[in-house]
């Protein structure tokens, strides 16, 4: 039973990520397809136009056999630790491979990469430190020392999926038996297009645009059945959808009523950026304004949308130290027959605790999800159901393909 990892968010899932779907498959021969997914906060900042369970049930219809959720504190971060977080548990359940997504490169070329960083590392710092300049990104300004020490260096850091890849590449050099590694070029839009391709696969961007766009005419919203599969078409089409704005008003209230110190024992609330946050809370009248005029050259949107989740959810910095040593646990959302034959084999040998039902019990090991999922719930209170205690495991029974009902 060879098992394949892909690390995913399905936000919504797309005709792109069947494809990741079918190719990882393919080209890792595997049996069972794993589905890390990320909860409800996503790696960019940002809540999940809809919930876990409603994606966990697009993956398994599409093709994964198993799905786990991604804990928030490693779902919410920059590819390092988000990679830590995915591998981790990929590891964790003996997984033998994994496949993702990059814009170029091959497999080889990412692992040579990630061999030649974790050989060089002292260098790249120090040239990292020496040449460091906070008008431009990390992933910029590290590419740039890369290209210096190694001219030949095949992999652009430049586009965000290649960042991913080779944070997975260099996470899974620290264990002892690595998995496989394989990557499949991406097809049809870029990350940030906001256009539908009716021809080709269109971005993830495009279809929430599209979807979270009030202007937009019933046959307008008809053009995403090009751009999904039935059954993400389906769930995002009659379940309550959200975005930052939903929660826009718990926001502001948390950043008005704490006090700087306050603020400051926020994860990643550094560098005075406090203040720049309360001198702008009070003219702001959506989110989007009021990212807008705090962000600046040092601080990117991406980092500023994280460190408002982080404040959303009450992330302190000693709780999310101990948080981000590793996963404490994994959380099963979803699984078909092929997956429950898995786990029946393999689960006395997982590494972490397999938690297929949040109770009293075993809620230590999954706090910050729960509050997580409390809050998420707040952005929709009439129509999100609560997302942990007492969810069963999704089980999915497939006829002829997989386009039916989880």
């Amino acid at each position: 039973m060879k098992s394949c990892g892909v690390v995913v968010e399905y936000n919504p899932l797309h005709n792109g990520h069947v494809y990741h779907l079918k190719k990882a498959r393919e080209l890792s021969g595997a049996d069972i397809i794993i589905a890390v997914m990320s909860g409800n906060f996503l790696q960019r900042g940002e809540p999940a136009i809809v919930d876990k369970w409603s994606r966990a049930q697009m993956a398994l219809a599409a093709g994964a056999d198993i799905v786990i959720e991604l804990p928030v504190a490693f779902s919410t971060q920059p590819a390092d630790y988000f990679a830590k977080g995915a591998v981790g548990l990929l590891h964790a359940m003996k997984c033998d491979a994994i496949c993702f997504g990059s814009e170029t490169g091959e497999s080889k070329d990412y692992q040579k990469l990630a061999q030649f960083l974790r050989q060089h590392m002292s260098e790249i710092d120090r040239r990292f430190k020496e040449n460091k300049d906070p008008g431009q990104t990390y992933a910029w300004q590290m590419d740039q020392v890369l290209k210096e020490l190694m001219p030949d260096q095949p992999v652009s850091l430049s586009m965000p999926n290649n960042i991913l890849g080779l944070a997975y590449a260099k996470e899974n050099l620290l264990y002892e038996k690595p998995m496989e590694l394989y990557t499949i070029t991406r097809l049809g839009s870029d990350y940030h297009d906001k256009e539908l391709i009716k021809e080709n696969f269109s971005s993830a961007t495009a279809i929430r645009e599209k979807l979270l766009d009030p202007m937009q005419k019933k046959d307008l919203i008809e053009e995403l059945k090009f751009s999904m599969p039935y059954r993400s078409f389906q769930l995002v089409t009659t379940h309550p959808l959200v975005s930052w704005e939903n929660y826009w008003p718990y926001l502001k209230y948390q950043i008005q009523v704490q006090s700087l110190e306050e603020l400051r024992s926020v994860y990643q609330v550094t560098e005075g950026i406090e203040y720049r946050l309360k001198a702008s809370i009070q003219e702001a009248e959506s989110f989007e304004q009021f990212i807008s005029s705090v962000k600046n050259k040092r601080v990117s949107w991406t980092r500023l949308q994280r460190i408002c989740v982080y404040i959303l959810l009450q992330l302190k910095k000693e709780e999310m130290t101990d948080e981000l040593k590793k996963p404490k646990a994994i959380h099963l959302l979803g699984f078909n027959p092929i997956g429950r034959n898995y786990l029946k084999v393999m689960k006395k040998a997982f590494s972490l605790p397999l938690i297929a039902n949040v109770t009293k019990k075993n809620n230590n090991l999954w706090t910050l999800d729960i509050k997580a999922g409390k809050i998420y719930q707040m952005g929709r209170m009439d129509l999100i159901k609560e997302q942990d205690y007492y969810r069963q495991p999704l089980k999915f029974y497939f006829e002829n393909d997989h386009e039916n009902k989880a």
